[in-house]
């Protein structure tokens, strides 16, 4: 019965401004400038082209979205291409105290 629960704010004071780690505010901040220069840039006033120009700063946003227990779209995205990109198949070779002492000899 003696559970000791974390608050749900710990992690909190570890982030920049409480939401971003360093990682987050680069991609978010980039993403901003990248839509906002293009904005100024192009002079058409269309809405598929502003949507287009506005893509960089939703994806920006999209990828720093807090996610429940600590994780955000980044991470997930992350782990998935790292997933796909390392080497998946592991070679087993077992518990053989021996194997130190052999590979000494040769």
């Amino acid at each position: 019965m003696n559970n000791y629960l974390i608050p749900a704010n710990t992690k909190k004071s570890q982030y920049i401004l409480g939401f971003f780690t360093k990682t987050d505010l680069i991609i978010f901040i980039v993403g901003c400038v990248w839509s906002f220069v293009m904005l100024l840039l192009i002079n058409n006033s269309s809405l598929p082209v502003i949507i287009i120009i506005m893509l960089p700063a939703l994806v920006g946003t999209f990828l720093v979205l807090p996610v429940p227990h600590y994780h955000n779209i980044l991470q997930l995205l992350t782990n998935i291409f790292n997933f796909y990109t390392n080497r998946r198949q592991y070679y087993w070779k077992g518990w053989n105290i021996y194997e130190e002492f052999n590979n000494d000899s040769k």
